[in-house]
């Protein structure tokens, strides 16, 4: 497809980097199954393939609409590429499954991933709570068990919602925080409600996971996701950066100026401050592996897989995914007019992200696209995403 009319983009102004902060703020708020390669398009059946690039197109076509978006489908061997518009609005060239991306709160997958390996293989277990792993963390979190972190019902307060976090990253959003010390930002909160009582989305929980996993093991959470999840699955362009770069190449992700069109933030904002909860970047190819071996199991034992697919109706990920959706122990169930997957989703300045798969792990979704959207900022797009996001699952379950 041609590059959108939009003439160029434009680096980030003074005047919206405000915006950029705001939007990471709410943003973060809110079996060795291998693929083949996933950057060999393969044309699917000439009816339901040419609706679904139909859709794309349209939806780059709106005005608030991302400059580019990418869904791959994977069905055993079988992959298929859908794009339209750009990856980059300069250059005019088209989103390809090996270009890297930032996959926001689908990184909350990966913690989930790291923690159930460990309790899997006893260094872990889901009702170890915060006094017993992180007794230096606030006396009244003490109670709250892995379990609960990992399904969102801990009631620890959200870090990125406090007021002196929003401060820090209103003024630079490339600060570099120390992620490790993310949660003293409300260590003065007590909790949100019981532990256990009701569900809750909060990024604490996620950096918390983290640290469990690291206090248990005595190693850095980046090293134990190389070990645990990214060897594992042949994931060779996934990463954890601190910093707000990307590596080459990258779909770029765009803030919609209705007035002027898209600008980059692409690099607007450090890694560091979502780590755990939200700071991976990976690519369409690696994350179809992850979301593959994840799903369908390959990472976890049967005893653990049951509880982690014990879930919470009406738990919303964020932002919400295809049709009805439901929380488990850091994946989410989507439950559409055609089927079930399992998986995540994820928004961050210039990326909506939702990876799913079967439970056997043999048919996977990605989708991606290069803006935010959320019920907050564009409920009206994420709407029509949604929509979209049901067909292209549709179509993964219908073959």
């Amino acid at each position: 497809m041609s590059p959108r009319p939009y003439g160029h983009s434009r680096r980030i102004r003074p005047s919206l980097r405000l915006a950029a902060a705001t939007a990471v703020c709410g943003a973060l708020l809110g079996a060795s199954v291998l693929p083949a390669q996933a950057a060999a398009d393969r044309n699917p059946p000439p009816d339901r393939g040419a609706a679904l690039r139909q859709e794309l197109r349209e939806l780059v076509g709106r005005p608030d609409g991302p400059p580019g978006v990418i869904a791959v489908l994977r069905d055993g061997d079988r992959t298929r590429v859908y794009r339209a518009g750009v990856a980059d609005v300069e250059s005019g060239r088209p989103p390809r499954a090996t270009d890297h991306m930032r996959i926001a709160s689908v990184a909350k997958a990966f913690s989930g991933a790291v923690a159930l390996s460990l309790v899997d293989r006893g260094r872990l277990h889901l009702d170890d709570t915060i006094g017993e792993v992180l007794p230096e963390q606030p006396e009244a979190w003490h109670e709250v068990t892995l379990r609960q972190l990992l399904n969102h019902t801990s009631g620890l307060p959200d870090y990125s919602a406090s007021q002196p976090f929003i401060d820090i990253v209103s003024e630079d959003p490339r600060h570099h925080f120390d992620s490790r010390r993310l949660l003293e930002f409300v260590a003065d909160e007590d909790l949100e409600f019981e532990p256990g009582s009701r569900y809750l989305y909060s990024n604490s929980d996620n950096i918390a996971v983290a640290l469990m996993a690291e206090a248990a093991t005595g190693r850095r959470y980046e090293t134990l996701l190389r070990e645990l999840v990214y060897q594992p699955l042949g994931l060779t362009d996934t990463s954890l950066p601190q910093g707000y770069r990307l590596p080459e190449p990258f779909l770029h992700g765009y803030q919609i100026d209705p007035q002027e069109g898209p600008v980059d933030v692409s690099e607007a904002v450090s890694a560091s401050g979502a780590w755990a909860a939200g700071g991976i970047v990976s690519t369409p190819k690696d994350l179809t592996a992850f979301i593959r071996g994840y799903a369908g199991g390959a990472l976890l034992s049967e005893r653990i897989r049951r509880q982690q697919f014990t879930f919470i109706p009406g738990a919303l990920s964020q932002p919400p995914g295809p049709g009805r959706t439901e929380a488990g122990l850091a994946i989410y169930r989507y439950t559409t007019r055609c089927g079930t997957v399992y998986g995540h989703t994820g928004n961050t300045p210039g990326y909506t992200q939702l990876a799913a798969a079967t439970a056997d792990g043999e048919r996977s979704l990605t989708f991606s696209i290069t803006t935010q959207t959320s019920l907050t900022n564009n409920p009206e797009l994420l709407a029509r995403v949604r929509e979209i996001q049901e067909d292209f699952v549709c179509a993964l379950l219908r073959g």
